[in-house]
């Protein structure tokens, strides 16, 4: 997966300037960093290859299905045909 930035500069000024003391804001942001590193967070990019990936999946299993059905159907009809030449 990707690294997502973040400005913790810009994080600690907008707290400071929301009324918290700089060290409770410095400790926030050094928390809110620390749980974005920990974290597994999944970007577009990442969402889009799985996408992708998904896609290519479903369209294999659509194929093989209708593989499967076809040879069911091809072995349907030719055991009614031997009935009907038995019967």
């Amino acid at each position: 997966m990707t690294t997502i930035t973040f400005d913790t500069h810009r994080f600690i000024r907008t707290l400071k300037d929301a009324g918290i003391p700089e060290s409770q804001a410095e400790a926030i942001s050094e928390a809110f960093r620390a749980a974005h590193i920990e974290a597994e967070v999944a970007t577009k990019t990442d969402l889009q290859a799985l996408e992708l990936a998904l896609k290519a999946e479903v369209r294999e299993l659509e194929y093989r299905l209708i593989i499967k059905l076809g040879g069911m159907m091809t072995v349907a009809i030719a055991v009614i045909a031997v009935l009907v030449k038995l019967l």
